[in-house]
């Protein structure tokens, strides 16, 4: 008998939508089981998840409000005269709060010097025959050699000068004048400035001396730069004057102009606390605050996967808590309501101005805000500590993220495994309908078989 190849292909029974109804009926319940299961794990991770990058959202602000040296920063204005701006500023932490008056009487400039008049036609002029060593110095520590090969030309002589990688800050330049009693000159400029910084440029043949300063007119020299701070005279060998004002940094940008009365312009310069950027912190503070508390009343209402849960719940008042303790060594702050902020009814953090604003805490108190914050017994200091249990590796959010992850790896195992049952389901129930159809297809033939033979005996007559 030929091989069955397809349920039900020797019988003529529809078997093969048996054995996948079959499959489908044993499937459905736990498949259908399985996916409910899966939905419910995603959602409540999702929203964990929703609720964990809240957390770390205020946390990042609370960790810059439990940095004191946030509170130490300072802020410098600067009303520059109308010609432009005359200095620019860079105030450290520990400089003292208070005004100054600046005027830029010189910028520091390096030294230049030209070669005479006549020395040189033209660019391609040769400044030494059998080559020679120039050095360069500026002040007590700039120097470098430079060695010509014989035959060197004047341009030769300015490229090798720029190109030198020892070069500490000379620049070379050619100018063509035209004019046949000028000639083209060579001019030599150097970036070290400061009095007493000039250029020297000596060489080892006298072949050279054309280019060597004793043998070029000094058009520039050296100076400092020389600023005015309410009067009194300050310099510097740059243009930056580095505690010329305790722990401030003060940068010449141009020399004043004179006013109407003759006297020199002046750049007028107010230190004070960084009170604008502690303001920010506040309100970055009470944003991220309430959008926690709102996303916790989001995830917990009724129909949502945390509705209840006591984690959340405990967050929720860990929170007020801490927002609400009492301040230790805050001068006349108690708690952080003390200077101008409060919580509404709802839970949400806003500012008030029922006590005093926080601009006027600001003005008057400004180092016990720092204190109210970043202090050993600070509020955020003690809403960091708060936060990382939730948001650390070991904490409380985190393990619920790693324990839910876990679980739907695990699902996707059972799910797996229920495949694998699956189809050893269906193998045995083929296995078993393969039996049955070669039994039925075996009867069929014999009933042919019979019919034919009886059809063949005398006096057999068939049916109409």
């Amino acid at each position: 008998m030929p091989l069955i190849t397809s349920a039900g292909i020797g019988s003529g029974l529809n078997l093969e939508s048996i054995i996948q109804a079959s499959v489908q009926a044993e499937s459905s319940p736990k498949l259908t089981s399985f996916g409910r299961k899966q939905e419910s794990l995603k959602v409540e991770l999702s929203s964990i998840g929703e609720v964990k990058s809240a957390v770390s959202k205020l946390n990042d602000t609370i960790e810059k409000l439990a940095d004191a040296d946030n509170f130490g920063k300072r802020a410098a204005t600067i009303t520059q005269p109308s010609s432009g701006d005359l200095i620019s500023v860079t105030p450290t932490k520990d400089i003292s709060v208070g005004s100054f008056k600046i005027a830029v009487n010189q910028l520091a400039q390096g030294s230049r010097f030209i070669s005479n008049d006549t020395e040189f036609s033209a660019t391609s002029d040769v400044v030494t025959a059998t080559g020679g060593t120039l050095t360069f110095s500026a002040g007590p520590d700039k120097t470098f050699d430079l060695t010509l090969s014989a035959g060197a030309t004047l341009a030769e002589l300015r490229d090798e000068i720029n190109a030198s990688d020892k070069n500490f800050g000379v620049t070379a330049n050619i100018v063509n004048t035209g004019d046949p009693a000028v000639g083209s000159k060579l001019v030599l400029t150097s970036s070290i400035t400061g009095a007493g910084n000039d250029l020297l440029v000596t060489a080892d043949t006298s072949e050279l001396d054309a280019v060597t300063t004793a043998g070029m007119t000094s058009t520039q020299s050296a100076s400092n730069a020389i600023i005015t701070i309410d009067g009194l005279q300050v310099t510097s060998e740059t243009n930056t004057f580095k505690d010329a004002v305790q722990d401030m940094t003060i940068k010449a940008l141009k020399t004043s102009e004179q006013d109407d009365s003759g006297a020199d312009e002046i750049a007028k310069l107010s230190i004070d606390y960084d009170k604008d950027s502690i303001s920010t912190l506040v309100d970055e503070l009470i944003a991220d605050y309430n959008n926690l508390v709102g996303m916790i009343g989001l995830q917990t209402r009724i129909g949502k996967p945390l509705n209840g849960d006591s984690a959340m719940r405990g967050l929720s008042d860990q929170l007020v808590n801490s927002i609400s303790n009492p301040l230790v060594d805050a001068g006349p702050f108690e708690s952080i309501f003390d200077m101008g902020l409060t919580i509404d009814k709802e839970g949400y953090l806003k500012k008030s101005s029922l006590v005093r604003s926080l601009n006027d805490a600001m003005d008057t108190n400004f180092d016990d805000i720092g204190k109210a914050f970043a202090g050993n017994d600070g509020v955020a200091k003690k809403m960091e500590t708060l936060l990382g249990n939730y948001i650390d590796s070991d904490g409380l959010l985190k393990e619920r993220e790693t324990t839910l992850n876990g679980q739907l790896s695990d699902l996707d195992d059972d799910i797996a495994n229920h495949a694998e049952r699956m189809k050893s389901f269906e193998a045995g129930l083929r296995q078993k309908y393969a039996g049955l159809d070669v039994l039925l297809a075996n009867m069929k033939q014999t009933q042919t078989y019979l019919g034919a033979q009886l059809a063949n005996l005398p006096g057999f007559t068939k049916s109409k």
